[in-house]
Parts: C-alpha cells; sequence; structure tokens
C-alpha cells in the first residue's frame, strides 16, 4: 500500500483521492513519525492536499507526538493561506503542544507577522509562552512582530 504522506510530499492529489476514497481513515493515519496527512500537507503548503484531505475527514486538531497541530506547522513556515483555511475549518488557535506553545509563540518566534496577525484576528491569546518568544524576537532585531504583539497585549 502506498504512503499517503509520500504521495502529499510528491503532490499526488489524483492518488491521494483515490486512495482516500477506498480507505477514508487514512485521512487520519499518521506516519512513522508521527505526522498526520493534514500536518504533513500543511507542513508543505500543499494547500490543495489540504483542502482534500479535511473534505475526507480529516481530524483539523490532531497533534502529532510532540503535540503540534497542522496549523501549528502552517505558523512555523509562514503560510498564511493554509492557516487562515484550517482556521476556517475549526483549528484551535490556543492549543498548546507538549512544552505548552501555542501557535501564535510560533508565529512570533519565527517572525510571521501576517500568521500572527491572522491568528490574533481568530482569537489567539497572549500568553506566557508568547511572551517567552517576543523576548526572543526583541533580542533578533524582528520589531515588526514585537510591536503587533505590544499593541496587543
Amino acid at each position: 500500500m502506498e504512503n499517503i504522506n509520500e504521495l502529499i510530499k510528491n503532490q499526488q492529489l489524483d492518488q491521494i483521492k483515490a486512495l482516500l476514497e477506498q480507505k477514508p481513515a487514512l485521512a487520519n493515519q499518521p506516519d512513522q513519525r508521527g505526522f498526520s496527512p493534514l500536518i504533513m500537507a500543511a507542513y508543505l503548503n500543499a494547500t490543495d492536499a489540504v483542502h482534500l484531505l479535511l473534505d475526507h475527514g480529516a481530524e483539523v486538531n490532531a497533534q502529532d507526538a510532540s503535540g503540534n497541530t497542522a496549523l501549528m506547522g502552517t505558523c512555523f513556515k509562514g503560510y498564511t493561506e493554509v492557516a487562515d483555511l484550517l482556521i476556517s475549518k475549526g483549528a484551535d488557535v490556543n492549543l498548546r503542544n507538549g512544552d505548552g506553545a501555542t501557535a501564535l509563540a510560533f508565529a512570533v518566534n519565527f517572525n510571521q507577522v501576517d500568521v500572527a496577525k491572522l491568528l490574533l484576528a481568530h482569537g489567539a491569546v497572549i500568553d506566557k509562552s508568547v511572551m517567552g518568544m517576543v523576548a526572543q524576537a526583541k533580542a533578533k532585531g524582528n520589531e515588526e512582530i514585537v510591536n503587533l504583539i505590544a499593541s496587543q497585549s
């Protein structure tokens, strides 16, 4: 059987769709590293695959072994369109990973200003994990993200 995450990496949408129609449970089947297909697709900015997986029942708030979600992956990478799609399908903007970090903490830490704005517009909370990242952002000279968080708190 083909690995759905490999199909996602290779952007083989027709094969993904056929596989999901045969075995819908694969939409939530993590690979050997614990990454669900949705987490993989979001991390790779594979918007069409994200749509396809969500349409086939992928759990939008599924977490990997570290507690990271598809939304957290998009925030780390700065993929605003995928982040917006995930939020529109019910992604929890305040869910925490195993280290207590939220999607907003990832956006701040990796200086993803547009994603941070999106998260804040959808109710992301500025908590101590975010404020810890703000201190790091300030040290890196990422003033735009520092000013954004300061204007919201």
